[in-house]
């Protein structure tokens, strides 16, 4: 499928951006990156809200913006999703859905049904917003961007006017859209775990300019980023539900690189996974022992990076074709010989499963 090939580069008083993507044409491409690094200025220049004098845009094989073109903002088949959904409050759910329809100027709607089975929002489609929660309204919001059957998704930190437990209800949905749509959705988020559970691709932002870019779980990997990551640096798993442990509540998720116990959430066995695992919670050492680890799986260090403090080291090491990292001081790095092929045991005191 087609993807999305964005230049742009535009400049405003203290601040320019100076970006160069090829995105794939389906899935979900993470836009992350701290407060002001250019990853909501983007999505607009893609969505036509603002005009990059040096822009060029083609979406699945059409342009958009090129020398002497430019696709004005109401033409370009996008739905948009902001932080707050926005939804008319003299509207009904149906309403606002509808009015977005009609907006679409002959757009076709067979994405209405799916729009609405995919956020599970049937049951609110004659109540009116103030008699919605807010991870409700959001997810009206959103299925309000996708009736009109969009070629293109972008969604501006959806979850950021949110508390926990909101965004814990409305992940699942958002999982849905990724595993089900068609389409290539960009989400734009500063927040590390909503990346790790949602994105196939990361583009990594800072001062409007892109400093990395790729499959999610390697870049993750990357040793060179943990300023931006800083305590969150760690690997994204992708596994299966393995065996259930009912006696000790555990479930085992089996990935390239063997198996791991993650507590049971009561997820059938043979359903695909995500698991998390940051850097903080991994040690190596040289022979496994007598301890109340249960992840213990050998493996072989890639490289070695510093960390953010001078006396810690980034370790990148090999288990199976996956990559973990580990965040060690230099002196335990030392005195284990930590080096590229070096082959260590590889100690996870942390496993988070991302359901």
């Amino acid at each position: 499928m087609a993807g999305i090939q964005a230049r742009f580069r535009r400049e405003w008083p203290g601040f320019c951006l100076d970006v160069d993507l090829g995105l794939p044409g389906r899935g979900v491409t993470a836009l992350f990156g701290p407060s002001g690094s250019g990853k909501t200025s983007v999505l607009r220049c893609i969505a036509g809200l603002e005009r990059a004098p040096q822009g060029h845009l083609v979406v699945g094989g059409d342009v958009w913006q090129d020398a002497g073109r430019w696709l004005p903002a109401h033409q370009r088949p996008i739905g948009y999703v902001f932080q707050e959904a926005s939804l008319f409050a003299h509207l009904t759910v149906m309403g606002n859905l509808r009015y977005g329809m009609k907006r679409s100027q002959g757009t076709q709607h067979a994405g209405f049904d799916q729009a609405v089975a995919l956020l599970g929002i049937g049951h609110l489609l004659d109540r009116k917003p103030d008699t919605l929660s807010g991870g409700e309204r959001q997810r009206a919001g959103i299925a309000r961007a996708l009736a009109v059957n969009p070629r293109l998704l972008l969604m501006d930190e959806p979850l950021a006017a949110l508390d926990l437990q909101r965004k814990q209800e409305i992940l699942p949905f958002l999982e849905r859209l990724r595993d089900e749509l068609d389409i290539p959705v960009l989400y734009v988020s500063h927040s590390p775990h909503e990346v790790a559970r949602l994105a196939d691709t990361l583009v990594v932002m800072d001062g409007g300019r892109v400093v990395a870019s790729g499959p999610l779980a390697q870049t993750l990997a990357r040793i060179d980023l943990p300023i931006t990551l800083g305590e969150d640096a760690g690997a994204v798993l992708d596994a299966t539900v393995g065996e259930l442990d009912h006696l000790w509540h555990l479930a085992r998720v089996d990935f390239s690189g063997g198996s791991l116990w993650v507590r049971d959430q009561s997820l059938p066995v043979g359903r695909r996974v995500r698991v998390r695992v940051l850097a903080r919670d991994v040690s190596l050492a040289q022979e496994p022992g007598s301890s109340s680890i249960q992840n213990v799986l050998p493996g072989c260090v890639d490289a070695v990076g510093d960390d953010q403090h001078p006396g810690l080291a980034l370790v990148r090491v090999r288990v199976g074709d996956a990559m973990l990292l580990a965040r060690l001081t230099k002196r335990s790095a030392a005195s284990l010989g930590v080096a590229p092929g070096r082959t260590l045991w590889v100690q996870m005191k942390s496993v988070a499963l991302m359901e």
